[in-house]
């Protein structure tokens, strides 16, 4: 049997904006049935490969000091940085309160500048990940209900970062409570913070929105170099019915110049064309092609909301 591996790997802090996914936040999902394939660590991931199948090792371990090992290896060179992001990540899952006070030591003398990490790495980078695993360990005591309160307060005043995001797709209602803030928010940068932290979560309910949003993000007050985010989300939910609503949506913004603007071209291509391109590179197969896979398949019910 596969194993099923949700993952969000978390990178650097935000800025005005969280970062898109390919300067800050990393998600990778590897052989998880029913989904596709979704990586922003790795360029056109594919299962069976020897990246996939460490990605699956580490992400199968429940023994927490191993992994606490592997990330250390990391930071001090000894050991791949990208394996020591999925350990810290994995560790996030274990809910263990021994870690999470290493998770926060280790935090501590990073903002200290008291940790040095191999060359051409940042240990900041490393926040994200350690902030997760501390507040998967609150939500273990305190509950979905209370930390997701504490979160949604975070966000107007931009106290947040990309470990508090990735907790919050977790969250049972988080969801909900974000789609619900993003229609009545009349201020765009809030919008558009709903709209990325809508791109953690997995729940299926926020298809009908995202691909709205994505086919006309000006009439929901969204500028359209954003509206990328909201096809970030509907990569990340992966089902059947969200790649179908992507690409539904693709055709409804080129029919109504939705991305038209010559200011959102990248390297002779326009936004869409570089949006398609994008999915390649994050779960190596076209839309097309994964519709007609999934569909295929004996796929089960849409992920429940975590």
């Amino acid at each position: 049997m596969k194993a099923v591996v949700p993952l969000m790997l978390l990178l650097g802090a935000g800025g005005f904006f969280l970062p898109p996914p390919a300067q800050g936040q990393v998600q990778i999902r590897v052989a998880e049935p029913g989904r596709t394939v979704y990586s922003e660590l790795h360029d056109g991931l594919q299962e069976g490969t020897p990246a996939a199948d460490t990605v699956l090792a580490i992400m199968r371990s429940t023994a927490p000091a191993p992994l606490w090992r592997r990330a250390r290896a990391a930071l001090s060179g000894e050991g791949e940085w990208n394996d020591g992001l999925l350990a810290l990540t994995r560790l996030a899952q274990l809910h263990n309160r021994a870690y999470a006070d290493s998770a926060a030591r280790l935090r501590s003398r990073i903002e200290a500048g008291r940790v040095r990490g191999p060359p051409a790495r940042d240990p900041a980078d490393l926040i994200g990940p350690l902030d997760a695993i501390l507040l998967e360990r609150r939500r273990a005591l305190v509950g979905d209900g209370k930390l997701l309160r504490d979160l949604l307060a975070k966000v107007p005043t931009r106290q947040y970062g990309l470990g508090e995001a990735w907790v919050m797709g977790r969250l049972a209602g988080a969801s909900d409570s974000l789609q619900a803030r993003f229609l009545a928010s009349e201020d765009t940068e809030l919008r558009v913070r709903y709209l990325t932290l809508l791109s953690f979560s997995s729940d299926s309910s926020a298809i009908p929105l995202l691909a709205r949003i994505y086919a006309a993000p000006d009439s929901f007050g969204v500028p359209p170099r954003y509206g990328s985010r909201a096809s970030d989300a509907l990569l990340w939910i992966g089902t059947p019915g969200s790649i179908q609503a992507l690409l539904e949506a693709r055709d409804k913004a080129r029919a109504r110049g939705s991305y038209a603007d010559p200011s959102l071209q990248r390297g002779g291509y326009d936004f869409l064309a570089n949006d398609s391109s994008a999915v390649i590179s994050r779960t190596g197969k076209w839309l097309t092609t994964w519709v007609e896979e999934l569909s295929s398949r004996s796929s089960p019910a849409s992920p429940s909301r975590p």
